[in-house]
């Protein structure tokens, strides 16, 4: 597959946003750029998912999420050097978007990104090392083992100093004073009285609790030192301001979190956590199935993000997560169905992202590359997924399966389900999975016809968006001239049929710039006065929009035939069409390939104007339009001369 140009992608990204200042803000998780937009409708979605790289776009969670793939990252990048977006405090940042619940998943998505592959690639180094433990390959006793285990498990230790530093750029706090209140939670001292009964503080109990690898009192008391700092800031004066406002901020708030917020957000992270558990204990099937089935569903629409702050409290808290067993099968499920659009597709073009997709999804994970390039736009492969992701995730929650550490489960992140519950239902869950989405996709997934024609027709599979076409070669222009001017034929001519009664009209009339210029190719219009459309010429159908409006057809000859029916109809997204026939059929010339509802077309406010174009005009020796005439359908529109 071609390479993309992410510095141009940024700047047509950007422009296709509304322009920078458009943009309330901007940051990126593992393949999409996810973008906060001050006036949605100035973001032209449609065109943004034509630029090239883009997979898709997905407007959820007040988010503008643009999905590119695996290197997000190189996007965002770039971004950051043409959109200079910043956002000091949480006061001067616009109004979030979206009901509580969405502004929650914006919140901690935007906690959690930064650091989540970090996350991700420690808590795959200690399932390793794990399993290196557990087959004898690795004595836990020596000082190899020690500085290994501290290298991977250093990051969960500490957590909440990454966390502090990513709150403190999502409510806009001082982000050393930050960590140097998260590094008061985690310090030795004060680990070492988690649990004590006898701490007290100025006279007043203390109840305390191990902050290590803790979530909910770090981000709460970030959130709580933004009010403290921006009120400090004002009434302090300047000249003591800098140093004064950072020492009462840690005087006041390490105490507060230690007598009130830690215990506080401990105890309910904890309630959650349990009733978590006991949905598990009491109906681990139901939950299972629940989750496994559905979390691909989250995923689209970015809600998977308020089970993380879950899945890293109860890894924290009790050392697993259950929550992690059924997710395994629910991604490899989708990677199955990849695998089976990857050996059943007869399009190349699906194939090139099938496989690629697959592999992404079964040994890293990441799936929205094959769910948003091949699952979803299938249907059926996403719908295989899910079942499979469904039993599969029953499987492993039945069999009690979590991960000790945090992971994106993936083949790759299996030793770290080793430790808890039944390893072998996660393997048969997980192989049932992939087993389901990848033989239902093979029985039951769409053939797909083959593309290695309809690739060289870039023309007629733009058919359906005019504007999007390649300008033609030279040609185009002299063959749309009247028909004296036009070149004598040198060998056999192609009469290509009128497939609409009506009055024909010159290229240069039709009400639109893009195939007035001759821009897809030399042709005529058609000002339809029936809505019975027919085959123009003998050939098979490359393309039929599903709208209904646009068709394509190849002759034995090679000759390339595009019927557009009305200007801009594609908005009608099929109303008012009733297509006939299919991408693939064979047809004859005369043949009805659609009825379409004229007066629907008007009263919608488009054009009826029928297009009629050769759209390889350029491969010809002539193409000779027929003059302005009323005709009936079957009449000779265009000769090709071959």
């Amino acid at each position: 597959m071609a390479s993309v140009d992410y510095g141009s992608l940024a700047s047509d990204l950007l422009a296709e946003l509304g322009g920078e200042e458009n943009i309330s803000s901007f940051t990126h998780c593992a393949t999409r750029e996810r973008i906060v937009l001050k006036d949605d409708g100035k973001a032209d979605k449609e065109a943004i998912e034509k630029l090239p790289g883009v997979i898709t776009v997905v407007q959820a969670g007040g988010q503008f999420q643009v999905v590119v793939g695996n290197d997000v990252p190189k996007l965002h990048a770039e971004l950051e050097k043409l959109a200079k977006v910043t956002q000091t405090t949480e006061e001067e940042a616009p109004q979030e978007k979206g009901n509580i619940f969405n502004r929650f998943i914006q919140l901690i998505s935007s906690i959690f990104l930064p650091i989540i592959w970090p996350l991700a690639g420690a808590g795959l180094f200690k399932a390793f090392l794990a399993m290196v433990v557990t087959f004898g390959w690795l004595d836990p006793e020596t000082t190899t083992y020690t500085i290994l285990n501290a290298a991977s498990d250093g990051i969960f230790y500490l957590l909440p100093v990454f966390l502090a530093v990513t709150s403190a750029k999502r409510f806009g706090t001082n982000q050393f004073t930050s960590m140097a209140i998260a590094a008061a939670l985690v310090y030795p001292s004060i680990v070492e009285l988690a649990g004590s009964t006898d701490v007290t503080f100025l006279g007043i109990p203390v109840v305390m609790m191990n902050y290590t690898s803790s979530v909910i009192p770090i981000i709460v008391a970030v959130w709580l030192q933004g009010y403290l700092e921006r009120f400090l800031n004002r009434v302090l004066p300047g000249a003591i301001r800098n140093f004064t406002t950072p020492l009462l901020v840690m005087l006041i708030m390490v105490p507060l979190i230690l007598l009130t917020v830690g215990p506080l957000t401990t105890i309910l992270a904890q309630w959650i956590s349990t009733g978590v558990n006991f949905l598990f204990e009491v109906a681990p099937w139901a939950a299972g199935a629940v989750l496994g089935g559905f979390w691909q569903v989250l995923v689209i629409f970015g809600m998977h993000w308020a089970f993380v702050p879950i899945m890293i409290n109860d890894l924290g808290t009790q050392g697993y997560s259950l929550i992690t067993g059924p997710l395994m099968p629910a991604v490899l499920a989708q990677g199955g169905a990849m695998l089976g659009v990857l050996f059943r597709s007869r399009s190349k073009s699906r194939r090139e992202v099938a496989g690629p997709a697959a592999l992404s999804a079964l040994l890293a994970g990441i799936t929205e590359p094959g769910v948003y390039g091949v699952n979803l736009p299938l249907k059926k492969p996403f719908y295989f997924g899910i079942a499979g992701g469904a039993i599969g995730g029953t499987i492993a929650a039945i069999g009690g399966s979590a991960a000790n550490v945090f992971v994106f489960p993936s083949l790759l992140a299996i030793p770290a389900f080793m430790s808890v519950g039944s390893f072998p239902m996660l393997l048969i869950g997980s192989g049932v999975g992939i087993l389901i989405g990848f033989g239902l996709t093979m029985a039951f997934g769409p053939r797909e016809q083959p593309d290695a024609e309809d690739a060289e027709t870039p023309a007629i599979q733009d058919a359906g968006t005019a504007a999007a076409a390649p300008v033609a070669a030279a040609p185009v222009a002299a063959a749309a001239a009247p028909a004296a001017t036009a070149p004598v034929a040198t060998g056999v001519d192609v009469m290509v049929e009128t497939p609409m009664a009506g009055r024909l009209i010159p290229l240069s009339e039709v009400p639109d710039p893009v195939f007035a210029g001759g821009k897809m190719g030399a042709g005529v219009g058609i000002v339809p006065s029936d809505g019975t459309v027919y085959a123009p010429v003998t050939g098979k159908v490359l393309v039929a929009m599903e709208t209904g409006h646009a068709y394509g057809i190849r002759t034995d000859d090679g000759v390339e035939v595009l019927v557009h029916v009305g200007i801009d109809t594609v908005n009608m997204k099929g109303e008012g069409f009733s297509p006939k026939v299919a991408k693939g059929d064979q047809v004859q010339a005369g043949q009805v390939i659609a009825e379409v509802d004229l007066s629907a077309i008007e009263a919608a406010g488009y054009p009826t104007t029928t297009v009629l174009l050769i759209t390889n005009t350029a491969k010809q020796a002539a193409v000779t339009p027929a003059k302005a005439a009323t005709v009936a359908a079957g009449d000779t529109a265009i000769i090709v001369s071959k």
